[in-house]
Order: C-alpha cells, then sequence, then structure tokens
C-alpha cells in the first residue's frame, strides 16, 4: 500500500520502521500547506492535517484511507470523502487530556486570580484577595460532550462541581449529572457558572455564541473556548466583556489565527489568550502514532471505494 505521510506529525526512525515493516510504501511531504508537485493519484492512503485545504481531492484517485491528525473534521471535504467510500478518521482521544488539563488551569487561574498575584509579585506588593472563588459546588456546562468534553467533566467532578452537559446527542458520561439537547442551550447557559466550549465547528455551531446566547449567561459566569474560533461571535463576546457580562474567559482557539494585533481581546484584562496550544503535552505523540498505526494497520485495503 502506498502512504503518504506529511509534516502535520514528526514521526521517529523507529515509527517509519513499523509502518513499513507493516507493508506500507511511504513517501513523505514535509509541507502539507502548498499544491503538491508529486502524482497523488498513486495513495492508498493519507495522514495529514490541512493537506485538502491545498490540493483538491479528485487528485487522490486511488485513495482509501484519510488519518487525520486533528480532532476536528472541517478542514476535509467529510462529503466528498463519503460519497467516494474514503474512509476518514481523526485523532479521537489523542488531545483529550492536555485539553482538559489547560481547561481546568485556566478556571483556576480566573478563580485564583493568579494574574493579579503575578503582577503583585514583579511589583513586590503584598496584597491579600478576598474574593476568590472555589469550583467546588460551582455549576460547569461542557458544549460538546465528546471525548474532550467528557475528560473535562471528570476532572471538575474531582473538584466537587455539578456537571451539566449539552449536546446533539446523549454520550452518557458517568461524569455528567444532567444532559441538555441544543434547543434547551439556553436553560443550561443560564445555570451555569462556568461553561466549556468543545463542541465541533460545524454550519449549525458556527457564530453559535451570539449577543442572545451571551444574554443568558450568568453576569458571573467564565467562558473557556477550546473547540474553533468561528464558533463564537467575536463581537457579541466583546460587546458582552464591555458591559462586565462575563468574570473572565480563556480562548485558546480564534476565528483567525494567529489573532490579529488589532483585537481588542489583546489588552482585556479578563482575557486569556494563548496560542491554540491547549493540545500539546509530553504524551500527545505516543497516542497519535498508536491510533493512526492501529487505524491503518486494521484496514481492508482490498475493499474498493465508490
Amino acid at each position: 500500500m502506498k502512504l503518504l505521510l506529511t509534516g502535520a506529525f514528526s514521526y521517529t526512525d523507529e515509527q517509519l520502521t513499523m509502518l513499513q515493516n507493516a507493508g506500507f510504501e511511504i513517501t513523505f511531504v514535509q509541507n502539507e500547506l502548498e499544491p503538491l508537485s508529486i502524482d497523488c493519484s498513486k495513495f492508498d492512503a493519507v495522514v495529514c492535517n490541512n493537506l485538502f485545504k491545498f490540493n483538491p481531492p479528485e487528485l487522490f484517485e486511488n485513495l482509501k484511507v484519510v488519518q487525520l491528525t486533528s480532532a476536528g473534521f472541517d478542514r476535509v471535504p467529510v462529503g466528498y470523502f463519503a460519497t467516494k467510500g474514503i474512509s476518514l478518521f481523526n485523532a479521537k482521544g489523542v488531545y483529550s487530556i492536555p485539553m482538559a488539563e489547560w481547561v481546568l488551569l485556566k478556571t483556576l487561574e480566573i478563580y485564583k486570580k493568579s494574574a493579579e498575584f503575578s503582577a503583585q509579585q514583579k511589583k513586590k506588593i503584598w496584597q491579600k484577595h478576598r474574593d476568590l472563588l472555589e469550583i467546588c459546588g460551582k455549576q460547569v456546562l461542557i458544549v460538546g460532550t465528546g471525548n474532550v468534553g467528557c475528560q473535562c467533566a471528570k476532572r471538575f467532578k474531582a473538584f466537587g462541581a455539578k456537571v451539566l452537559g449539552a449536546d446533539i446527542f446523549d454520550s452518557k458520561s458517568e461524569f455528567i449529572d444532567e444532559f441538555y439537547y441544543m434547543d434547551s442551550l439556553k436553560e443550561a447557559l443560564s445555570r451555569a457558572d462556568i461553561t466549556v466550549l468543545t463542541l465541533p465547528l460545524t454550519d449549525s455551531t458556527r457564530g453559535l455564541f451570539s449577543e442572545e446566547l451571551f444574554a443568558s449567561m450568568k453576569d458571573s459566569s467564565v467562558l473557556i473556548n477550546v473547540a474553533r474560533g468561528a464558533i463564537i461571535d467575536t463581537d457579541a463576546l466583546t460587546k458582552a466583556l464591555k458591559e462586565d457580562k462575563l468574570l473572565g474567559v480563556a480562548l485558546d482557539v480564534f476565528e483567525t489565527e494567529p489573532l490579529e494585533e488589532t483585537s481588542p481581546l489583546w489588552n482585556n484584562e479578563r482575557v486569556i489568550i494563548t496560542p491554540h496550544n491547549s493540545f500539546v503535552s509530553d504524551g500527545t505523540r505516543e497516542r497519535m502514532f498508536s491510533l493512526l498505526y492501529k487505524n491503518l494497520t486494521e484496514y481492508d485495503f482490498s475493499k474498493t471505494t465508490i
């Protein structure tokens, strides 16, 4: 089987040997963010992230399997693959643990005023803050109860929070105390002290967090986004912050990345910004390779696509 690997994942020599020993003839392309100058019609399988944003899928005439290094499907032509019978796998479960840890960290930074204490330390100021908060007893809403969402729920439960979940289907997670379907999202938001976004970007979720939804949230609530930036209407978020609607916001994803230097979010003291970094950890590489190796080696390449 002919396998195309891109620089979306960094392989060790040992991992490449494992794939070769499994019967794959490997072609490696470092930069997937440009049109390829090779014959794409020969590949049976591809491991990539943004490849199909710059290369028409029609060029891959014999393609049977696509393994993504991302959890989201918003960068690939899902409909086209479905019509052609091409199997599509994402990085399910690979990044859930570090992302959930990041969510908890940023919640604690907001509740415990870490930035203010850090600023005081730099100025050698000894000043107590009497308005710190605790997660225990708070109601946390996880919007998107997939793998990342359930890992977040697990950690909030360990801190004594009551966890609400919202999605288009009920995952039946043991860590979610109450579940809401998306048509009841406003009700769930009105109860939540902390709202965490872990849902995929689709036509129905793009701009989902609009002025209407922000109006449904508690004035003292916290909003955390590790999903996709376009799920939040940035103008609506900016307005909510100006109206003191939110206690704090932590954003790891943005509609345009890098975030424009002119964005008012940079200078807002209630906003924590990180550069789409929550998924990074020392454990993701091993999980990613184990997943892609399993999916590729267990796939029946004798099947014909449509």
